[in-house]
């Protein structure tokens, strides 16, 4: 089962169509992620005054199994893990999603629900966006539509890859894949979390992610400690991993070049920009930064809580949150 200390579900959470970004730091602007990033400016327009900014704790459970999938969450900041809990209590990975990404695409594509449990395992940051504001978007020509299918078929192909690496690769080879995939996802070489937490991702004993992190660590590939773990050599944490770290990376890469292919290539263009060029870019990186959920910089001040924030208002963006 399981066990992370969550927080309330954010399914039912009250939706404010009309926000007020004017303050929001550049990192937290809507266009951090990469399928809003890549849409073409007047597309984007559209889509702005139905965005709703929200910040994601460590823990908070987004979507559970079973509940009704009325958002998209752009996500912009953190990392969301997808996970499917048997009735016996043991779970099984089914993928990571970080700013390259959406939570909710079964609502997109007509499911009310589906089985799987999306909770933050890093504090970050997301925008939401009501299902019914796609309606009049389900046209092979609309660049947003085309963008989720995109990335639903990258989804699933990352869900693929993990059975197969779940099924045929040592469980060494999994956790540097996991933490490669999560590294990916931040802006540091740092990821807060526990053994345990993981444990419970891989579907694993935790015991076997202990031993498989002592491994690294004596290689000098990761140093962990208190709930964090730091990538310290990443060419040779790569080199030693299995296949399916760059088979699903490849993946996303060729399914969004694709759009080139169609006549689209400033569509590819920006959301390789956003994404692998934006957080992923590993050479610019300085010191490891962590995400604490007490105090994380992804949940700025100025973004006011559901409960508070008013029902309606002009909406004003300055150009750092386009």
């Amino acid at each position: 089962m399981f066990e992370h200390q969550v927080v309330e579900s954010l399914a039912e959470a009250p939706f404010t169509p009309w926000v007020e970004v004017r303050d929001l730091p550049a990192l937290h602007a809507p266009r951090q992620n990469g399928i809003l990033a890549a849409l073409p400016f007047a597309d984007y327009a559209q889509l702005l005054p139905h965005l709703e900014p929200v910040p994601l704790l460590a823990g908070r459970i987004i979507y559970g199994a079973g509940d009704q999938r009325n958002y998209l969450y752009f996500i912009t900041a953190g990392i969301v893990a997808r996970f499917y809990a048997m009735e016996n209590g043991k779970t099984a990975e089914l993928g990571v999603t970080g700013n390259e990404g959406v939570i909710g695409v079964a609502s997109f594509l007509g499911g009310e629900s589906a089985l799987d449990d999306s909770v933050m395992v890093s504090a970050g940051h997301a925008w939401r966006l009501r299902t019914d504001a796609l309606k009049n978007r389900v046209n092979p020509e609309d660049p947003l539509f085309r963008l989720l299918l995109r990335y639903t078929l990258a989804e699933i192909a990352q869900t693929g890859q993990i059975a197969v690496c779940a099924r045929h690769h040592t469980l060494q080879q999994q956790l540097s894949r996991w933490i490669l995939s999560c590294i990916d996802r931040l802006p540091a070489n740092e990821l807060a979390i526990t053994h345990e937490l993981i444990a419970q991702m891989l579907g694993v004993r935790r015991e076997g992610i202990s031993e498989a992190a002592g491994k690294l660590q004596r290689a000098g590939l990761i140093h962990y400690y208190r709930g964090h773990i730091a990538v310290t050599d990443r060419a040779r944490l790569e080199a030693q991993t299995c296949e399916c770290y760059a088979v699903v990376k490849k993946e996303y890469d060729r399914l969004f070049a694709l759009e080139q292919a169609t006549g689209n290539s400033r569509v590819a263009a920006r959301f390789a920009s956003a994404v692998w060029n934006g957080v992923t870019s590993h050479a610019s990186r300085k010191q490891p930064v962590t995400c604490q959920p007490s105090a994380c910089r992804h949940a700025p001040a100025s973004v006011s809580t559901h409960a508070d924030r008013p029902a309606a208002g002009r909406v004003e963006v300055r150009a750092s949150a386009l």
